[in-house]
């Protein structure tokens, strides 16, 4: 298999929902992300005013991973890949691309919520790399994890 790893263009909004929607745990619809308030539209204001960036791994011409973050927070909003890529450390890099963005252009820690059940892949992913709970947890149960570069993810320049 061959990736190919570039920034979030708005064209690929659309692509974006797709792949939310269909990963492995906690896949979100395209409905249920607009009830939350999160449409194609808020999105690309969000490119377009320069409050997110984003990186998406491509298999041919097929978006089949991203990772956002919010630069004004410093949050990392989200990380998404289909089933079947899995394992090939897509996701590593993805989540390595927007942190070092995020370190770059946010005055904030850089941060992420996640479920705290261990028995979510997540959970162990994100401690490997180097993120740490904070001790807080938001109202949906959600623990906040900071990123401490203690990990060296695989930081390439964009």
């Amino acid at each position: 298999m061959s990736f190919c790893y570039r920034k979030t263009r708005i064209e690929d909004i659309d692509a974006l929902f797709e792949v939310r929607s269909k990963t492995r745990e906690n896949p979100i619809s395209k409905e249920r992300l607009a009830q939350m308030g999160i449409t194609s539209i808020s999105s690309a204001n969000g490119f377009k005013g320069g409050e997110l960036c984003g990186w998406v791994c491509l298999e041919q011409e097929t978006i089949i991973g991203f990772c956002t973050g919010h630069i004004p927070t410093g949050e990392i909003l989200v990380l998404a890949l289909l089933p079947d890529f899995e394992g090939h450390g897509i996701g590593r890099t993805l989540l390595s691309r927007v942190v070092a963005e995020l370190q770059k252009h946010s005055s904030n820690s850089v941060w992420l919520s996640a479920d705290p059940n261990p028995a979510i892949r997540a959970h162990g992913f994100y401690r490997r790399l180097g993120w740490k709970a904070t001790g807080n947890v938001l109202e949906n149960g959600d623990e906040i994890l900071e990123f401490y570069s203690s990990v060296k993810l695989d930081v390439i320049d964009s």
